[in-house]
């Protein structure tokens, strides 16, 4: 059950990536943000409502793990997210999936700080093949057709990509604590998209310069940035129901 969480969380969240390359193009990201999170939001409490109406048990609140997921919003949701997009923006779709798809590996190391968990010879094996088949699929741009404002670009790229995965080490890490002691996915994920997108409002100013970018961003902007929204929420979701099911590095 935990894989299959685990493989459609991957698949919303490649979606994702290829997603934000057209939505970028059509709408600066600082507003497009926005409506991502807003989304999220949205969308998460319309599960929330749901699973409520259908659920046999009483739904518990407790204060710590909320507290973890809402520190895993900001850190994951809010950091990580956002420096995926630059990644994206620096590197392409192609690039930024290879390192996404290595997200595991902080978040193996996380997961053992915070945690305490440990993975077997076995996992950490299959782990090794999935990320080499990815990184050798990825066709290599030649050597000499880059130039050295690329390079500068690519190493700009690199290092959003590696801060990116770091912050989804940390905020799955503490996710997945959370989940140990209350099995509240869809609640978790919620409090950390709220919080993600209460962290944006308060570093925002250029309120009109966000509010020009709806503007030009048109309606296709919108419907771009919306699925994007749709696509991590439900990624979100799903990765942390796969906790409960798995180890949190896998």
């Amino acid at each position: 059950m935990g894989d299959t969480f685990a493989l459609l969380s991957m698949l919303c969240f490649a979606s994702n990536i290829l997603i934000s390359r057209y939505a970028m193009a059509r709408m600066p990201v600082d507003s497009g943000f926005f409506i991502i999170l807003g989304t999220n939001i949205v969308a998460g409490l319309a599960f929330f409502v749901a699973e409520l109406a259908l659920r046999t048990t009483p739904f518990v609140f407790r204060w710590k793990e909320a507290g973890l997921f809402v520190l895993g919003g900001v850190i994951g949701a809010f950091l990580g997210r956002r420096l995926l997009f630059d990644t994206v923006r620096l590197l392409g779709p192609a690039r930024a999936s290879v390192f996404h798809s290595c997200a595991p590996v902080p978040t193996l190391v996380f997961a053992w700080i915070v945690v305490g968990e440990m993975l077997g010879w076995y996992e950490l094996a299959l782990m090794a093949v999935v990320m080499a088949g990815l990184w050798i699929t990825h066709p290599p741009q030649r050597d000499e057709t880059i130039s050295r404002a690329d390079r500068a670009t690519l190493r700009r790229g690199m290092m959003f990509g590696l801060l990116t995965i770091t912050g989804f080490g940390v905020s799955n890490a503490l996710r997945g604590l959370a989940m140990r002691s209350w099995n509240e996915a869809i609640c978790g994920a919620l409090l950390g998209g709220a919080a993600a997108f209460l962290m944006q409002v308060l570093i925002t100013r250029d309120w009109p310069r966000i509010i020009e970018g709806f503007r030009k961003g048109g309606r296709a902007g919108l419907l771009l940035y919306f699925a994007s929204g749709l696509a991590t929420m439900g990624g979100a979701i799903l990765i942390i129901t796969a906790m409960n099911y798995m180890e949190i590095a896998l």
